[in-house]
């Protein structure tokens, strides 16, 4: 069957509406909480170092227990792991109100953290439940305007965020931010989502545990284009996280040192509406799915050179520069929809999870060592942002290429037993 509209879909699955609605409010808020850190750190530190740790301790946040985590949505109900995950924020949230000065940055970082921990929890899970709550002829579709809405989430929530620490402060935003998780759990609760466990997960959960996170592993490097395609995010993390998470940050705080949310939010819409566009122009592009693997390393390589131009243009006419990052992350985001939906078709429901959490997990290494990199250099080193973002462009072309050239000699397996 053809796929459906974005429209058709939204008005005909009621369980997808409410799916997709709940992950749009708490992205919202998960970006007030964003632009409200940085501005914390900044004011009371000035660190571009602490800056980089920030993003490194949350992207490990993100990926230190993804195997558990992916073992636990392939056994657990992914509905009420996505519900727990948001209602657990609600409090986390509301911690940052206690932050008063540079001494309090470090129980800052590791709350943040945790706070990613939860995030990751909950991606993983809507990653792995998602196909079982769409017809396979509104997988793509679903994947383009779950990834699309992400990043206007991103836009808005960036924009809002920066523009609400501006006039009303800090603690405005983690107020948001907490009762939009609040919202998000509410609208999970009465979606139905179907799911397959296997029989291997119904025994003991710690008797069982290192025997099924291992079957998911092998499930991944027995099948080479999987293999192949659960490196895909990484290959673009691996410089973008210093990129989009250092580089880009620093470069809007200093837009208006007065009002410097303002500018972070700047960029950060940018990158939002960029990762919106992005996977909606692939779905009505690149049709031959065949092509997706190799295309996703091109891409990759794409958002590079758009970065490269941003570097350039740091010190001319301000909306040629947010027009390029809107383009370098239209890249990554298609790189990053293609890859999801060849993992969801490719992957078999009651092993998805735990193919999910690996996917996760090595992004989330190859985002932290980039961050943390980038910091460093920044706060140890006579480079500049504007050298900075050169040569992690440079890096991320190279990644790109690298990947496009990947060529995994076996295709498809048949069977889903998992070899000893």
């Amino acid at each position: 069957m053809a796929e459906v509209g974005y429209l058709d879909l939204l008005r005909r699955n009621s369980r997808f509406r409410l799916f997709w609605f709940a992950a749009v409010i708490s992205m919202l808020g998960e970006w007030f909480n964003t632009i409200a850190l940085f501005t914390l750190i900044l004011t009371y530190t000035g660190s571009e170092a602490l800056l980089g740790l920030l993003f490194t301790v949350r992207m490990l946040g993100f990926a230190v227990l993804q195997p558990i985590i992916g073992l636990l949505a392939d056994r657990w109900s992914r509905k009420n792991i996505m519900v727990a995950s948001n209602v657990l924020q609600i409090g986390l949230a509301l911690c940052f109100l206690m932050v008063d000065g540079k001494e309090d940055m470090w129980w800052l970082i590791g709350l943040s953290g945790v706070m990613m921990i939860l995030h990751g929890t909950y991606m993983t899970a809507e990653r792995a439940a998602l196909p079982n709550i769409v017809e396979e002829h509104e997988l793509a579709t679903a994947n383009a305007l779950d990834a699309a809405t992400w990043s206007a989430a991103l836009a808005m929530g960036a924009a809002l965020g920066g523009l609400v620490v501006s006039q009303y402060g800090t603690d405005m935003a983690f107020i948001i931010d907490s009762i939009t998780f609040l919202i998000g759990a509410l609208l999970i609760l009465p979606v139905t989502i179907p799911q397959t466990v296997s029989e291997d997960m119904k025994g003991p959960l710690f008797g069982t545990a290192y025997a099924n996170i291992k079957a998911g592993l092998k499930r991944i490097i027995r099948e080479s284009r999987l293999t192949r395609i659960v490196f895909a995010k990484a290959s673009w993390n691996i410089a973008g996280g210093g990129l989009a998470a250092v580089f880009l940050v620093l470069a809007g705080s200093r837009l208006n040192p007065a009002e410097m949310a303002g500018g972070i939010g700047l960029f950060f819409m940018a990158r939002g509406i960029g990762t919106g566009i992005g996977p909606i122009l692939a779905r009505e592009v690149f049709t031959n799915e065949e092509k997706w693997p190799r295309l996703i390393g091109i891409l990759v390589a794409i958002s590079g050179g758009f970065y490269m131009l941003v570097a350039l243009s740091l010190d001319s006419v301000l909306w040629l520069t947010v027009t390029l990052v809107v383009c370098a992350h239209a890249a990554s985001g298609a790189n990053w929809v293609l890859s999801t939906i060849l993992t969801q078709k490719w992957v078999e429901d009651e092993m998805r999870g735990r193919v999910f959490s690996m996917d996760m997990l090595i992004m989330s290494i190859a985002f932290s060592i980039s961050t943390i990199v980038a910091g460093w250099l920044l706060e140890n080193t006579t480079m500049t942002i504007q050298q900075g973002m050169m040569w992690f462009s440079i890096a991320m072309i190279a990644a790109g290429l690298g990947f496009a050239s990947w060529n995994p000699k076996n295709g498809t397996v048949k069977s889903t037993s998992i070899p000893e």
